[in-house]
C-alpha cells in the first residue's frame, strides 16, 4: 500500500480558506484534515469540509456528460461522450457568437473561490467570444462598496490579532457556523477577559455564547451605528488626535450624528435606549482607556436596501475612537483587498474586442425572460452555469425557475451533482472537485496565499473547469495561445510580480509549502495610510458625492417595512431573514446525506408571541408567503427569533424540500443602495399553519 499526504486548500465561500492535508492510499483519498501548522486552520476543520471525501466519492457524483431527454426541470438525461457534448454546445454557440454574442451569458459565483477554477480560463473564453458580462454581486458587493468609500479597500484587522482584543463586537454574523477560526480567536480573547457582544436580529449559536446580545430589526444597523456616533461625540469618547490626523469630514459627521439621539435609534431598531447607550459607552470608554476594541463585521448587515450605508457607518467607528492604533483593534469585513491578485493576467479582459452589456446575477429571473429591445440588447439565448446553482440561490425563485424552463434557452451546466439548476440543463458537464485539480487561492478572512494540489485523479470523466473551457474554446475555433496555458502556468501568474505584499511569491514553492503569509503591517491603519483618495478615513466622501450618493453616513429604510410600505406591512407583518444553516454552505453540501440528516428538514424559527397570535405550535408545518410566492417549513417556536422576525435557516435545494421550494420563493430581485447587490433580508412575509 502506498500512502501519501497532499497539501490542499478548502475552496468554499467561507472566510477561513483552510489549509488541508489529504491522505491518499493507493490513489484513493481516505481522509481530509486541517493542517496543524497553518496558523489560522490550526488542524481544525468545520463539520462540512471534514467530510469532504464523502462528498467527492458520493454515489450521486456526476461522472459523465449528459444530454436532456425530458422536459426542462424534470431532470431526465442520457449519457453521451465528451465529443458529442462539445459538438452540441459549439453548434448552438457558434451562430450566436457570430451574430449576437451578447445573447450568450455566463452565470457563476463562488462554488469554488479558486483563482483558476473560478474565472481564469472561463473569462478568457467569454471575453474572446464577446459574451455578455455578469455582474457578480450576489454576496458581498454592497458592503464592500460602503467599506471602500470609507476605508479605501477590503483591508482590516488581521484574524491572528483578535485574541488580543478586549472588546469584540460580532456584528451581523454567526461565526460558529460560518467563520469557525475567527470564533476560536474570539473564544481565546474571552478567556483573556475580553467582552463579546453580538449584534444580530437572531439569537444565533454565536449570540448565545457572547456576554451580550443586541437584536435590532433587519435593516436598522445603520441607525444603530449612527446612534453610537451620537453618544461617542456627545460624551467625548473620541480620539481627537487620530481624527485630526487621519480622517476627513468630522465636522459634517458631527452635525449628522447629532440628528440620531439614542431614543430615535431605539425606536427604529426595536431595541431599548439603554442598549444603545451602553453599547456606545462600552466601545468608547474601553478605547479611551487604551484597550484594543475590534469589530468583526459580516455580510448579514448588507442584504437590505441600505446595506452599503450600514457597512459604511460601522466602518467609521474605529477611526472615531482611534481603534486602528492597535493591531487587535479596528474592524474586519474582508481581507480580500490585501492580496495583490493579478486578475487581468488570469482573465484577460484585453481579449474583449468591444464593450458588451452587463447583466446582474441578482436579476437573472427577470433578465432571462426579457425580450430583445434597443435598451436591453438581444434576448439571452444561451447560458453557461458553473460554480453556482441559481435556481436554488437566486432571489424570486419562482421567476428564476420559469426563466430556466424556457425551451428556447440553451443551458449548459458544469457541476458535481444534479442540482436544481442542472435539472434545467440541455447539456450537463461533469466537473472535478477540489481533490482532483490544481488551484491557487486568496482568502477573505486571513492573509495567506494558498495552494491546492490535486490529491487524486479525476473520477469518471470529470474535468477541471479550466480544461472544460479550453476544450470549448478549441471547438469554437478560438486559437489564441492563452487557451493553451496549463493550470501551473496560470497559477504562476496569480499574483502581481514585485508587489511587496507577496514578496518572493513563487508558485512552485507555494505548492510545496501549501501557504505563505502576505507581507502586511500588523496594524494597517495605525498611522493612517488608508487606500482612499485622500489617504484618510473618509467620514465625508467626495467620491460618493460624485457617484450621486449621500457623502455622509446616513440611514435608508428597507424597501419592505412599516415605515416605507405600511400597506404591505399590514398584509405581511413579519420580517424574514434566511441566514446560513450550520451544516450547509449556501446550497453546497445540502445533498451530503450525513449533513442533511443532521440539519433535519427546513425549519422556520418564530417568536412565541408571533406564534401564539397565529395559533402555531412548535412542530407545526407552516406556510411562509408573500406576493412573490410561498414555501413550507416546520415551525420552531423559540425566543431566538425576536418578536416580529421569522428566521428560515437556508439554503435548501428545492428538490430536497418537502414542497419543492425554498426561502428564495419570497425574496425579491430589488438591489441595494450601492454595489448592485441583493436584498435577501429585506423581505416581509406572513406565516400560517400549512393546510
Amino acid at each position: 500500500m502506498t500512502t501519501t499526504q497532499v497539501r490542499a486548500a478548502c475552496p468554499h465561500d467561507c472566510p477561513d480558506t483552510c489549509a488541508l492535508l489529504v491522505t491518499v492510499e493507493n490513489g484513493v483519498a481516505t481522509e481530509v484534515k486541517g493542517d496543524p501548522e497553518h496558523p489560522t486552520t490550526a488542524g481544525v476543520l468545520c463539520t462540512k469540509v471534514s467530510r469532504y471525501t464523502e462528498r467527492t466519492y458520493s454515489p450521486d457524483r456526476l461522472l459523465y456528460p449528459l444530454r436532456r431527454v425530458g422536459k426542462k426541470g424534470e431532470g431526465k438525461f442520457e449519457r453521451i461522450s465528451w465529443d458529442e457534448a462539445l459538438d452540441a454546445i459549439a453548434a448552438r454557440l457558434k451562430p450566436l457568437a457570430a451574430t449576437a454574442p451578447e445573447a450568450i451569458l455566463p452565470y457563476s459565483y463562488a462554488g469554488t473561490m479558486g483563482l483558476l477554477q473560478g474565472e481564469a480560463m472561463a473569462m478568457r473564453f467569454f471575453n474572446t467570444i464577446g459574451a455578455s458580462q455578469l455582474d457578480r454581486t450576489i454576496c458581498a458587493t454592497a458592503g464592500a462598496t460602503g467599506y471602500r468609500y470609507t476605508v479605501g479597500a477590503s483591508i482590516g484587522t488581521d484574524l491572528e490579532q483578535f485574541q488580543h482584543a478586549k472588546l469584540i463586537l460580532i456584528w451581523g454574523g454567526n461565526p460558529i457556523a460560518s467563520n469557525l477560526h475567527f470564533w476560536t480567536r474570539a473564544q481565546e480573547a474571552k478567556r483573556n477577559g475580553a467582552k463579546l457582544i453580538a449584534i444580530d436580529p437572531y439569537r444565533s449559536l454565536t449570540a448565545e455564547k457572547c456576554h451580550q446580545h443586541i437584536a435590532p430589526m433587519p435593516g436598522t444597523d445603520a441607525a444603530l451605528a449612527l446612534g453610537m456616533m451620537h453618544v461617542l461625540i456627545a460624551e467625548d469618547l473620541l480620539d481627537h488626535d487620530y481624527i485630526a490626523q487621519h480622517t476627513v469630514g468630522f465636522e459634517p459627521l458631527k452635525a449628522r450624528a447629532a440628528e440620531w439621539p439614542p431614543e430615535r435609534v431605539a425606536r427604529i431598531c426595536g431595541i431599548t435606549e439603554a442598549e444603545v447607550l451602553e453599547l456606545a459607552r462600552t466601545y468608547g470608554q474601553m478605547a479611551k482607556a487604551g484597550e484594543p476594541v475590534a469589530i468583526r463585521l459580516n455580510y448579514g448587515v448588507q442584504r437590505v436596501r441600505g446595506g452599503g450605508t450600514a457597512v459604511r457607518n460601522i466602518a467609521c467607528l474605529p477611526a472615531l475612537v482611534g481603534a486602528w492604533r492597535h493591531a487587535a483593534g479596528g474592524v474586519q469585513l474582508s481581507s480580500s483587498g490585501s492580496f495583490p491578485s493579478d486578475k487581468p493576467a488570469l482573465q484577460r479582459s484585453d481579449l474583449l474586442k468591444q464593450p458588451t452589456r452587463t447583466i446582474n446575477m441578482v436579476t437573472i429571473g427577470d433578465d432571462l425572460l426579457r425580450p430583445a429591445s434597443p435598451e436591453f440588447g438581444p434576448r439571452v439565448d444561451a447560458v453557461i452555469v458553473y460554480n453556482s446553482n441559481p435556481v436554488a440561490v437566486a432571489p424570486d425563485s419562482s421567476k428564476v425557475a420559469e426563466a430556466f424552463a424556457r425551451e428556447d434557452l440553451f443551458t449548459v451546466v458544469l457541476e458535481h451533482f444534479q442540482t436544481d439548476t442542472a435539472d434545467y440543463a440541455d447539456i450537463v458537464l461533469p466537473a472535478t472537485t477540489q481533490l482532483e485539480h490544481t488551484d491557487v487561492h486568496t482568502a477573505y478572512g486571513h492573509l495567506y496565499m494558498m495552494a491546492n494540489n490535486p490529491a487524486i485523479a479525476p473520477l469518471g470523466e470529470a474535468k477541471p473547469n479550466t480544461e472544460i473551457f479550453r476544450l470549448l474554446a478549441a471547438r469554437m475555433g478560438l486559437d489564441d495561445p492563452c487557451f493553451r496555458e496549463s493550470d501551473d502556468e496560470l497559477a504562476a501568474k496569480a499574483f502581481r510580480k514585485n508587489d511587496a505584499r507577496a514578496v518572493h511569491f513563487d508558485w512552485e514553492s507555494l505548492k510545496r509549502k501549501g501557504w505563505q503569509k502576505l507581507n502586511m503591517p500588523a496594524a494597517p491603519f495605525a498611522h493612517g495610510n488608508f487606500a482612499t483618495p485622500s489617504g484618510k478615513c473618509e467620514f465625508y466622501s467626495e467620491t460618493m458625492l460624485k457617484d450621486g450618493l449621500d457623502p455622509l453616513p446616513g440611514y435608508i429604510e428597507n424597501y419592505e417595512s412599516a415605515a416605507s410600505s405600511p400597506e404591505l406591512a399590514a398584509k405581511y407583518p413579519l420580517a424574514m431573514i434566511s441566514p446560513p444553516a450550520r451544516n450547509f454552505l449556501n446550497s453546497t453540501f445540502v445533498n451530503v446525506q450525513s449533513l442533511r440528516a443532521t440539519e433535519g428538514e427546513p425549519h422556520l424559527d418564530l417568536n412565541p408571541e408571533d406564534a401564539a397570535e397565529r395559533g402555531i405550535n412548535h412542530g407545526d408545518m407552516v406556510r411562509i408567503f408573500n406576493d412573490r410566492g410561498s414555501f413550507v417549513a416546520k415551525a420552531r417556536v423559540t425566543p431566538k427569533a425576536r418578536k416580529g422576525l421569522a428566521v428560515g435557516l437556508s439554503i435548501w435545494w428545492k428538490k430536497l424540500a418537502p414542497d419543492g421550494k425554498n426561502a428564495n420563493e419570497v425574496t425579491s430581485q430589488r438591489l441595494t443602495d450601492m454595489g448592485r447587490a441583493p436584498t435577501f433580508y429585506d423581505t416581509l412575509v406572513q406565516v400560517e399553519k400549512a393546510a
